[in-house]
């Protein structure tokens, strides 16, 4: 509805604007969303400083590995002893020493058997599944065999054994005399584990058809537990949810393995020499220098090898050494193919190895993109945090679906049907867990959040990564998690099943939706609307560089990004991350003022079409058609003045009068007046109670538009409803908030005003067996067919 607005009141609007402004509830928390974090975050000391960066006595602690370990291909088990040096380099005394075991997740008595819950299907289960339940395992998990570490002697560094205690997936060591500060202790640990199958972390994979298995073995030797500024002590029990809470330390690790196996792990080989055949080796070297992926082990090497023609192959012992690292793991298969190339030279003259291992199930595919998307990964991650340190990247195949990291190497999914072909999600999907778990080496592995707590700190910033890193690998890459209106079916739950991304890990409803992307949603929200990307970019690089090789907390991460780039983020940390609430914003009217301007030949022109707009009723309308049957129009006498009367018409006291008003007002008025300016004022409602900025498309009557932005502090009033006035030299028809899909709204259809109706379609079908259906490769006759691997190629 149009009003007019008196010059004289234009004045008065800011005043109206702010009077409506203030709360009509008093459940309104403005003050509450808008106020500082204060007490919410911990008090900064000498370790974290209050901008967020380590603090001048910043300290963590440290511990290098001597492993020994072999794998027993034939009864799927792992032997190993570990010689620890322990470094204590925090200001306090210690008495004992923990231990992770997390393998002890799989004991049937463990924490993490007694807290599983589940229940008995109507339709009945197999005596396996019901020992499961029973037992709380999982189904993969032989019911004959006993899971978890059996510790075999925890010794110190003179062969006498130390005192220990195991409270499930934890061991305690107790020391005879308390570690002082700045001091080390030397001590080994002997033990043994049955491998489970691959459960999404670490385990084997078996395939019957060829009778061999490919390891992913990861979480496999006792580890120490971290002792920090912030928690002391993080002995977190492991239930499977949670990853894991690490520290830094240089490993050498040597693994026996069949001697027909093929090995990769975190770190450098140190003994390719002794454990490649002189052919493996000339193709290693051409890689070295080429630009493409250069096939090391072929996929025909990897097929006979299947076959175990040599049912005695003997052992090999592969050596590997990492620096720096918070983990190692490694993987083995006879059935490994392997490829390689190195990257293009970092600014400080390093070349990087980029490698994938994977079994002949995953070609085509793998041979085609896993190692460029390991490059491309170490590239895109390296422009918005820093360079890639390390000197290799591993990309393994392990079950179908999902993936897992570890410094240097990671265990991805994705394969092929069994005819080479594969469907476009197959394809993405593969690319996009590489490059998530590949990612995953700048978050967690070097900046080195603890994941046990804080799922978030690494899946959610990585997430937000690797969503760059897929638009930057395909314009078109159908991306996951990231845009705002991706987030918004989960934001929309009912709250019973929400948790706050600040939850513990082990605690949290969803874990996908809450730790990888709301937060990597609401980081993108920050780049792209709150922030802007240049402000954004620069205070995420620092993040990963005051903390690259360092421990970070939640609230470290908040300060630097607020302190970096100098923009007020604490309510925005409240709402998205301490909060459950969604955002809903609500266009609920719009009222139109224009100006008075007493310009004739505008005011009378706009009065006379109001007024033919009133006449045309339908009485009227009928009437016309007898128009000419009226008294006047019959007899002319019965017409005067008034019949031939034009009360629009502009005369020339109407031009004297306008000109004398001009003369009496200021320059600036009479622009305002002259360029005849519209005033809308949009009433707005928070209906979801996350406070967001007010982003609205104005659709013009000429066909053009404009979209205004308003900061989120607009709602730091009254966080429930408020008015804004705009201003327009041009008349608006349509009206929509968040055009762009840029705040997560999870309600579009009251984004509009006037309301545009949306119908919801149905489809008419005739009911029809599900089956799989082939994916287009197939359906096309475009079978990419499985490949034989040809290092001249």
């Amino acid at each position: 509805m149009k009003k007019v607005l008196l010059p004289l009141l234009i004045l008065m609007v800011s005043v109206a604007t702010m009077a409506q402004q203030l709360p009509k509830s008093p459940n309104y928390q403005a003050n509450d969303r808008f106020e500082q974090m204060g007490t919410m975050l911990p008090t900064p000391n000498s370790y974290r400083a209050a901008s967020g960066a380590p603090g001048r006595e910043y300290w963590q602690q440290r511990a290098d590995y001597d492993i020994k370990a072999e794998l027993d291909d034939d009864n799927r088990r792992i032997t190993g002893s570990e010689t620890i040096t322990f470094f204590n380099n925090s200001p306090d005394e210690l008495k004992y020493i923990w231990m992770q075991l997390d393998q002890n997740l799989f004991k049937k008595d463990g924490i993490g058997a007694t807290s599983r819950t589940g229940t008995i299907s109507e339709k009945g289960m197999s005596t396996t599944q019901l020992e499961a339940m029973n037992n709380g395992r999982g189904s993969s998990l032989d019911p004959k065999k006993e899971y978890g570490y059996e510790i075999a002697a925890v010794k110190d560094k003179a062969g006498k054994a130390l005192p220990y205690k195991i409270v499930n997936t934890m061991m305690r060591i107790d020391l005879p005399v308390a570690m002082k500060p700045g001091t080390n202790v030397v001590f080994s640990v002997d033990w043994s584990y049955n491998i489970t199958e691959y459960y999404g972390r670490s385990g084997y994979e078996y395939f019957p058809k060829d009778g061999n298995a490919n390891y992913f073995i990861a979480h496999w030797f006792p580890r120490l537990a971290p002792y920090d500024d912030v928690n002391g002590w993080n002995h977190k029990q492991f239930l499977g949810q949670g990853e894991f809470a690490l520290i830094f330390g240089n490993y050498k690790v040597a693994i026996t393995v069949p001697a027909d196996h093929v090995v990769a792990a975190s770190g450098e080989c140190q003994n390719y020499a002794q454990v490649l055949t002189a052919t493996q080796k000339q193709r290693l070297k051409k890689a070295e220098t080429s630009k493409t992926p250069v096939i090391i082990v072929t996929q025909a090497e990897a097929e006979k090898a299947e076959k175990r023609e040599n049912k005695s192959p003997g052992k090999k012992t592969w050596i590997y050494k990492a620096d720096n690292v918070r983990d190692f793991a490694f993987a083995s298969s006879r059935k490994f193919i392997w490829d390689a190339m190195q990257t293009d030279v970092y600014k400080d003259g390093r070349k990087i190895w980029c490698m994938s291992i994977y079994p002949k199930e995953g070609n085509p595919l793998w041979e085609q993109y896993s190692t460029r998307a390991v490059a491309h990964t170490l590239k895109s991650y390296g422009a918005r945090t820093f360079e890639y340190p390390y000197p290799v990247a591993i990309s393994c195949h392990s079950v179908a679906g999902g993936g897992m990291e570890y410094p240097m190497i990671s265990f991805n999914g994705g394969r092929p049907e069994e005819d080479g072909t594969y469907s476009e999600a197959v394809k993405y999907g593969m690319i996009g867990v590489i490059i998530h778990e590949v990612g995953h080496n700048f978050f967690p592995m070097i900046v080195n959040s603890d994941e046990r707590q804080w799922a978030w700190m690494d899946e959610g910033l990585n997430t937000f990564c690797q969503y760059l890193a897929e638009k930057e690998w395909d314009f078109n890459f159908p991306t996951r998690r990231g845009e705002p209106n991706q987030i918004t079916d989960y934001m929309s739950s009912d709250k019973s099943v929400l948790s706050p991304i600040m939850s513990s890990a082990e605690n949290v409803i969803g874990l996908g939706p809450n730790a990888y992307a709301k937060p990597a949603t609401a980081l993108n929200i920050l780049r792209e609307t709150v922030m802007g990307r240049e402000l954004f970019d620069h205070a995420f690089k620092e993040y990963a560089n005051r903390w690259r090789f360092k421990s970070p907390t939640p609230a470290d991460f908040f300060r630097t990004m607020e302190d970096a780039s100098g923009v007020d983020l604490d309510w925005f940390w409240k709402g998205w991350f301490y909060g459950v609430e969604p955002v809903d914003q609500d266009l609920v009217s719009v009222d139109w003022f224009s100006i008075d301007t007493q310009n004739p030949e505008i005011e009378k022109e706009l009065a006379r079409k109001e007024a033919a707009r009133k006449q045309a009723t339908i009485s009227k309308i009928r009437d016309a058609q007898t128009k000419g049957e009226t008294v006047v129009a019959q007899d002319s006498t019965m017409a005067d003045f008034y019949n031939r009367y034009d009360p629009y018409k502009v005369t020339d006291a109407d031009r004297q009068k306008y000109e004398q008003y001009l003369a009496g007002l200021s320059q600036s008025d009479r622009e305002l007046i002259q360029n005849n300016t519209n005033f809308y004022t949009l009433s707005l409602k928070n209906k979801g109670g996350l406070p967001m900025p007010v982003i609205v498309k104005m659709e013009f009557e000429d066909g053009t538009d404009s979209v205004a932005t308003f900061p989120a502090e607009i709602w730091r009033f009254n966080d429930q409803e408020i008015s804004k006035v705009i201003s327009t030299s041009k008349k608006v028809t349509q009206w929509t908030l968040d055009p762009y899909f840029q705040i997560a709204d999870i309600d579009t259809e009251n984004n509009s005003f006037p309301r545009i109706a949306k119908p919801t379609r149905f489809q008419i079908f005739k009911q029809q067996q599900l089956r799989r259906a082939p994916n287009p490769m197939q359906m096309q006759g475009a079978g990419a067919g499985k490949i034989s691997s040809d290092p001249k190629n």
